[in-house]
């Protein structure tokens, strides 16, 4: 006996259960030819886009390079006092603010999709670098540095915001909203803010790493001990408020000097700073005492040029000890970053791609790290000023690098003198704009309610424990609040509405219970005919909601339609065990029976095995119920793979009952067989003779010619290729319960009702 290949592929279709209707679905080999349509030129764009300069770099020209250069310069004028600013919140020597001030922005421009955003030290990762190096130190005192300990969070954390960004895995962030992002980051100026403002005053004796509240109340109790800081602080902040405002005003008042009046206020930080610089080395350089202290805390001694460029000391046993506090410094690396960027391409006019930004904040911390910087990533205030400023290209960066070039090899001297009162006002100023005004978290209220909580509760957690539980609070109730809405998605039960335009009238479909909030609360909906029930699901058909569509489908069904045996007069010993009998026993000669459920696909996206399962188990159910099969329209099906799905669970096709699959996700191999009681089959199996037999059923038969007709002529196209007046289906009449909209498959739902009863008159009148 020979076996040829047709028979092998034959026994192997008959193990797998592959089914012979001969119907087109998608395949994999679809999902595979469009996700590499030319693999080789998907690499070459793959390693193209890892370099953007490459694609602007040579039309670069006069014009714009005065808008960089003036942008560059302009930012680095702002970003080397408050880079040593920054790394004073880091607890780091001042000079590790300007190393990662320089790699940020020389190194960004290289990768960069945006123009706009500035890259250096911020508020919120140096204040999370302070609270790792407070962590490492509590558990092991005195073995490693602050500055080993900053540039091992900036090398481990780019290096995996780097493989994010290579991965492509850029869309995590999404999963993260606006206001969760607004919350921490409002708590954790709150919390820079209190940190900074005893050293504003000059107050010492308790740690300005606690929590917020606990450094604000240390704060006021120690106003009686503030020192001659104060003298310098308190005037450098009113200062800078001053000089803001009053240049706002006179831009205004003199829009031909605007852009004047812009710059001067641009310039409002590197002014006070060299003014209250030269009053410390005016007030303090004859009156250093025995110890070398000055009246006043200074910066002091700030090293020229890159001291500690070379191979980075990385501790493995530092790594294991500072592994806990690496998810939250990686999510403020990114997270800030891309909020940043996406928030200026939007207002500018471009786009950014998530993904390279990520590499490019990756590239900036790993590289970093042979400078012997910190983290760095994304600025809002001097992404801002340098968007104002006219930034026209990434290039603006350079130039912000010659500014900090220059500061570190040119003015470290004059750093010396600098009062750090005066850099906690210019970081108590810079903060300040990241505190959410009334004004936006009144719009979280209004658009979202439930988004206003979450951004309460990031803020709070962030201001009374640690901005690390803040973040992990704002992501885990934002997921929580993601998981609810998929799991409890919105379904309503559709009704007719004729509405006129135009002379013309058409049927729209519409809740039949219309929320007043969204149409007039007077208007008549009308349900579709008798024994037809037509359902809308919100969401994807997933696992965790698609039980809700059965419970909702299984339970209006019983309300609405009735009974179709007559169980009054079955006695107790031949009732199912869940089935006690009572009032649904009755039945209501006023409500129909059922015909035909429709379901409205056209918000569902996704559907999985489970929710193919809860469709055959509604069917299963609600067939039980109306004592006859029931037939299943599906309206305004969006991707192919959900009518594949929907094919292999029996649906659209017209099948028999008999035919049909009752399990497509089984729990073990021989489910359906292992679990089943013998008085179960043996009534499932009269219940399928009895049905074959009955003329009312036959009747009822889904592949009456009346369906199957009224949904193949739904809509037709006029096919070229076949002639010049020939048309053809718009759909496949293989699959007659599959519709191209909601009034189609009513249509047809409504018509084979029609059919039905004819059909039961004439056989009637025929008896």
């Amino acid at each position: 006996m020979t076996v040829t290949v047709a028979d092998l592929k034959k026994k192997g279709k008959e193990i797998i259960g592959h089914p012979d209707h001969g119907i087109a679905t998608v395949s994999s080999k679809d999902w595979l030819r469009d996700v590499s349509k030319d693999p080789v030129a998907q690499v070459i764009d793959y390693l193209v886009s890892l370099f953007p300069i490459s694609q602007w770099a040579g039309r670069y020209n006069l014009g714009w390079l005065s808008g960089d250069v003036i942008a560059g310069l302009t930012v680095g004028i702002v970003l080397v006092p408050q880079s040593m600013s920054y790394a004073q919140i880091a607890t780091l020597p001042a000079e590790y603010g300007l190393y990662s001030a320089f790699v940020g922005v020389l190194i960004y421009c290289l990768f960069a999709t945006s123009k706009d955003v500035s890259i250096g030290p911020v508020a919120v990762m140096s204040l999370t670098v302070s609270q790792i190096i407070k962590h490492v130190d509590d558990l092991h005192p005195g073995v490693w540095s602050g500055p080993q300990i900053g540039t091992t969070v900036a090398f481990i954390c780019g290096f995996i915001v780097l493989g994010i960004g290579l991965l492509r895995l850029g869309w995590l962030v999404e999963f993260i909203p606006a206001p969760a992002v607004s919350g921490f980051m409002t708590g954790s100026a709150l919390n820079i803010a209190s940190g900074q403002l005893p050293g504003l005053l000059g107050i010492t004796g308790f740690d300005t790493r606690a929590a917020t509240y606990e450094v604000f109340i240390n704060t006021l109790k120690g106003l009686g001990r503030m020192k001659k800081d104060a003298a310098f602080g308190i005037p450098a902040l009113i200062s800078l408020y001053i000089i803001r405002w009053a240049c706002e005003r006179l831009g205004k008042r003199y829009p031909s000097k605007a852009r004047w009046f812009f710059f001067m206020s641009v310039f409002r930080n590197a002014f006070v700073i060299v003014v209250l610089t030269i009053a410390a080395w005016l007030y303090t350089r004859d009156k250093q005492d025995a110890q070398g202290k000055y009246p006043i805390k200074i910066l002091e001694t700030v090293p020229r040029g890159f001291k500690h460029l070379g191979q980075p000391d990385i501790d493995p046993k530092l790594i294991t000890s500072l592994a806990s506090e690496l998810p939250v410094a990686t999510i403020i690396l990114l997270l800030e970053h891309i909020a940043i960027s996406k928030s200026f391409g939007r207002v500018n006019g471009y786009k950014i791609n998530p993904n390279q930004e990520l590499i490019a904040i990756g590239v900036t911390n790993t590289i970093g790290t042979l400078f012997g910087a910190y983290p760095a990533t994304g600025s809002f205030s001097r992404s801002a000023l340098q968007s104002k400023s006219g930034s026209r290209t990434p290039a603006a960066g350079l130039f912000s690098a010659l500014v900090v070039i220059v500061a570190l090899y040119g003015l470290t001297s004059a750093f010396y003198w600098i009062p750090t009162a005066a850099l906690s006002a210019v970081i108590i100023h810079a903060v300040a704009d990241l505190v959410a005004s009334p004004k936006h978290v009144y719009s979280f209220w209004r658009v979202s309610p439930i988004e206003f909580v979450i951004w309460l509760a990031g803020m709070l957690v962030t201001v009374f424990a640690t901005i690390e539980d803040g973040i992990y609070t704002s992501i885990c109730a934002s997921l929580a609040l993601l998981l609810i809405r998929l799991a409890k998605p919105r379904g309503q039960f559709l009704g007719k509405v004729r509405i006129r335009m135009d002379e013309q009238s058409r049927e729209v479909f519409v809740p039949l219970k219309p929320n007043a909030g969204l149409m007039n609360p007077h208007v008549k909906v009308y349900p579709p005919s008798p024994g037809v029930v037509v359902y809308r699901f919100e969401e994807s058909f997933l696992y965790p909601n698609s039980s809700l569509v059965n419970d909702a489908v299984v339970e209006y069904v019983k309300e609405q339609t009735r009974r179709g045996k007559d169980m009054s007069n079955v006695k107790a010993k031949d009732r199912p065990w869940n089935d006690p009998g009572g009032t649904e026993d009755e039945q209501d000669v006023s409500k129909p029976l059922l015909h035909a459920i429709v379901l409205d696909f056209s918000s569902v996206s996704h559907i999985d095995t489970t929710g193919i399962q809860a469709l055959l188990d509604t069917r299963t159910e609600v067939e039980r119920w109306a004592d006859r099969p029931i037939e299943f329209h599906f309206a305004s099906i969006l991707s192919p793979w959900i009518r594949r799905a929907l094919v292999a669970g029996g649906f659209g096709l017209g099948t028999p009952k008999a035919q049909l699959p009752q399990e497509v996700a089984p729990v073990t191999r021989f489910h359906d067989e292992a679990i089943s009681d013998p008085e179960h089959s043996k009534e499932e199996e009269l219940e399928r003779n009895y049905k074959n037999d009955d003329i009312e059923v036959a009747i009822q038969s889904p592949v009456s010619s009346s369906s199957r007709s009224a949904s193949i002529s739904e809509f037709t196209f006029r096919d070229r290729s076949a002639g010049p007046d020939e048309t053809a289906p718009l759909l496949d009449v293989r699959t007659p319960f599959f519709h191209l909209d909601i009034a189609a498959a009513v249509r047809a739902a409504e018509s084979g009702v029609a059919s039905k009863a004819v059909s039961i008159r004439s056989v009637i009148l025929k008896d």
